[in-house]
């Protein structure tokens, strides 16, 4: 057992947690099983990896242009509070739950095994579960499994005495959260991407999938019958037209946006926090930083269009051997590559301004528990969700949603967070699910204590019971043969 036990270990630190080694396993494991020829299999594997290495580069080099930003509304202001951010919030659960709970953090890694299998299990019986989706971002599985470790412990005390209950408890409703959320972007990301073969397994599936429907219902049609006019659909005029340039729209909003900003905390500021060098320039320290977001933007996306063909395509190989109908889900930023490119800086600051505004009205409340935002959230979240919410309602959803969205991490995270205790440790999760899915479902299982359970686990299993019984034709379609898929909604469009 011991052995096993290392085994995994070692898969789950070298493999696992590294989603470019994960993705480059899963490339290789689907091209054998297509039978390519060695060297094909060797060439796909690099590239799905060297493609995952791009992706990172570009998310951690906007994560990192956003830190004098970050720190300096926390330092500048002398606001003690926790920041939402999924990493903050890992670091938090590594703190503390020891303290609190008198369990180990090795247990929330066993927890992650099991829950994938359970993953795993639900999309191999697809034909009963209705479950197409394979949970396949180690990285965020590693996050999740360290905040639904805290929050269930909270929620059910009575079985911190039963360590094998208490994960199989664990291990059931994370993985089906995994299988289910992930099933819900499928159409979603099938429509935005034309097919390309791929869903999200993130922070924010519930999100997406209800702020696409939303987008569709509130903002889809005027009243005269119309479509929304698309935020690529609408022409600026005169020397506004340089906005339809996603380089040239992302540059400039960042330098008005994040320039001012800046321009607030201050050079001294600046230079004490090592973000500016002495005597340097502070214009042009503006504008590199801000324009630098045009470039960890752009390699982001190089890094979307090197991997996911080569995903996409070797997966069918693990679909059609192993776990027939089902797709591969991966990071949110892979959408970044599909769908309107102006939509991401868009999303990202209305996002910002609603976590602000959120976060002043914490302070002007006298809340006991401030909150600081964290970049992973306000920009994948509501990037992300202005993708979609452009596809199906146009510019305004895609300002107005990520705005609200904005506003439902900041006081969601406050009120999970200051409750189950995880504020006093200095940071929570942040995203869209764990900021309004998932304090629901804590405080089911809370205050219904084993019916809550039950509960919870009832109404995941039904969520895609009922997505197939809303479009039966469709449903299996939309993967198997997307291109018979759109046929079919065009003759029932007609």
């Amino acid at each position: 057992m011991s052995i096993l036990l290392n085994i995994w270990e070692y898969f789950a630190a070298n493999i696992l947690q590294k989603p470019a080694f994960m993705i480059g396993l899963i490339v290789i494991i689907g091209y054998i099983l297509l039978k390519k020829p060695w060297y094909d299999v060797l060439a796909g594997g690099i590239k799905a990896i060297v493609g995952y290495f791009i992706l990172t580069v570009g998310s951690n080099g906007l994560v990192e242009n956003f830190r004098p930003v970050l720190t300096g509304l926390k330092d500048r202001f002398n606001l003690d509070a926790m920041v939402i951010d999924p990493y903050f919030g890992q670091n938090a659960v590594t703190a503390g739950v020891e303290e609190v709970f008198g369990k180990g953090f090795g247990q929330a890694m066993v927890l992650l095994l099991i829950a994938f299998i359970v993953n795993i299990l639900l999309v191999r019986f697809s034909k009963y579960t209705k479950i197409r989706a394979l949970f396949t971002t180690g990285h965020v599985q590693v996050q999740q499994s360290a905040i639904a470790y805290w929050l269930i412990m909270f929620a059910c005390p009575f079985l911190l005495n039963n360590n094998l209950a208490m994960l199989i408890v664990m291990a059931v409703i994370l993985g089906m959260y995994w299988a289910v959320g992930a099933n819900l972007t499928i159409k979603p990301c099938q429509e935005v991407s034309d097919g390309a073969g791929f869903c999200l397994a993130h922070q924010q599936m519930f999100g997406i999938a209800l702020n696409y429907w939303l987008a569709e219902k509130l903002f889809g049609k005027k009243k005269n019958g119309k479509k929304m006019k698309k935020i690529d659909d609408i022409e600026l005029p005169g020397f506004m037209s340089i906005f339809n340039e996603n380089m040239v729209c992302t540059s400039i909003l960042m330098l008005i946006f994040f320039g001012a900003i800046l321009i607030i905390l201050g050079r001294d500021y600046l230079v004490e926090g090592g973000f500016l060098a002495e005597g340097d320039s502070m214009v042009f320290y503006i504008i590199e930083t801000c324009f630098y977001f045009a470039v960890y933007l752009a390699i982001l996306q190089l890094g979307v269009r090197t991997f996911v063909t080569e995903l996409t395509q070797s997966f069918q190989g693990i679909a059609d051997r192993l776990l027939p109908g089902s797709i591969p889900g991966v990071d949110c930023a892979v959408i970044f590559g599909f769908g309107s490119a102006n939509a991401v800086p868009l999303g990202f600051l209305a996002g910002f301004v609603g976590q602000i505004l959120a976060i002043i009205a914490l302070i002007v409340l006298k809340s006991p528990v401030l909150v600081i935002c964290g970049f992973v959230p306000v920009f994948f979240d509501n990037a992300t969700i202005a993708i979609f919410a452009n596809e199906k309602g146009g510019i305004k959803a895609a300002l107005i949603l990520p705005f609200i969205s904005g506003i439902c991490q900041v006081f969601g995270s406050a009120l999970i967070a200051g409750w189950v205790g995880m504020a006093a440790y200095g940071g929570y999760i942040g995203m869209w699910d764990w900021a309004v899915v998932w304090p629901v479902m804590t405080g089911v299982m809370k205050f219904l204590s084993y019916a809550g359970i039950v509960i919870c686990v009832i109404v995941l299993a039904l969520i895609p019971q009922i997505q197939y019984h809303l479009d039966k034709e469709g449903y299996f379609k939309i993967t198997e043969d997307y291109e018979a898929y759109k046929e079919m909604k065009a003759k029932k469009a007609k």
